[in-house]
């Protein structure tokens, strides 16, 4: 996957990632194509790619369930419950990524493109972390059910983002 899709997915998140708030250079790029290497290693990883009809691709969604030894809950900036933070490999989808180009926004794409890479999936809720600035993507997650659990630091020298939770029970 990460050699034949992998310049599909870059395309996407170069463009969709290089706009404010997130403002990512060539060497933020690179950095997210070697965490989707490595994310693209795991056995539940899940991916989904759009296209145009002339195969153009316009947009792209991947994560996978969180195991018991996941970090992620670590990034907060205020801890929650142990009971919030316990994982098992099926309990909660980590919604890596989720980008549309600019000109194919505002379609449904988005929305498409997160029930793909969850279609089929067990699992009880599903986390993700958003720039705050990022209207937009706020407002969609908002709209579609998710609720702001906390506040992280996804990586060294990050922004602090939103941490945005969507239980599907």
């Amino acid at each position: 996957m990460v050699t034949s899709r992998g310049p599909r997915f870059r395309l996407v998140y170069a463009e969709a990632f290089a706009e404010p708030p997130y403002d990512e250079t060539e060497t933020d790029v690179a950095a997210a194509l070697r965490r989707l290497r490595s994310q693209t290693g795991k056995a539940t990883f899940r991916g989904a790619l759009a296209s145009a009809s002339d195969g153009e691709v316009i947009g792209m969604a991947y994560g996978y369930p969180l195991g018991p030894q996941t970090g992620w809950w670590d990034q907060l900036t205020l801890p929650v419950p142990d009971e919030m933070r316990r994982e098992d490999g099926r309990r909660t989808f980590g919604l890596m990524e989720l980008a549309v180009r600019a000109a194919w926004r505002r379609q449904g794409i988005a929305r498409r493109l997160h029930g793909a890479v969850l279609d089929g999936t067990e699992v009880g809720r599903i986390l993700l972390n958003v720039h705050p600035d990022s209207k937009a993507a706020v407002a969609v997650y908002r709209a579609w059910g998710y609720r702001k659990t906390g506040d992280a630091r996804p990586w060294t020298g990050a922004d602090p983002h939103d941490v945005m939770l969507l239980d599907l029970h």
